[in-house]
């Protein structure tokens, strides 16, 4: 099985990031959109879930899994190769970096803040880039 944990780690937000701060994602028409479900989950539940955890449940939801399924869907999920947080529109589209602790668990930091400035030039913290949106 497959994972996209990453430990120590801060990705920062796309160099073609559209926005100057931290927005949170509109909800969407019929359904919530990814970046909403992520948003969610992430911000009312910081260091509490890790980037596969994040990433299934969000799948999980817009799929409607009954919960009673979930178990052998998400071995089913990560059979497959999954893309990491850093292609999350939280990162390219709405100013969020994503941080992961020691244990892999993750939380939002806004763009432009203390909190921010500060895990973008930790050198203990390994540092990544959301991907671009566009090609260079």
């Amino acid at each position: 099985m497959g994972g996209t944990n990453y430990t120590g780690t801060f990705i920062q937000v796309a160099d073609d990031c559209p926005t100057e701060v931290a927005e949170q994602p509109p909800v969407g028409g019929k359904a919530p959109t990814v970046a909403a479900l992520q948003y969610a989950l992430i911000s009312e539940h910081p260091y509490e879930y890790t980037s596969d955890d994040v990433l299934f449940d969000v799948y999980a939801a817009r799929q409607a899994i009954p919960a009673a399924e979930q178990a052998e869907a998400r071995q089913a999920f990560f059979a497959k190769d999954q893309a990491c947080l850093r292609s999350s529109p939280l990162g390219k589209r709405y100013g969020w970096g994503i941080h992961h602790d020691s244990d892999s668990r993750v939380a939002l930091v806004p763009l432009r803040s203390d909190e921010y400035q500060a895990l973008a030039t930790d050198p203990t913290v390994k540092q990544l880039k959301a991907m671009r949106s566009k090609r260079a």
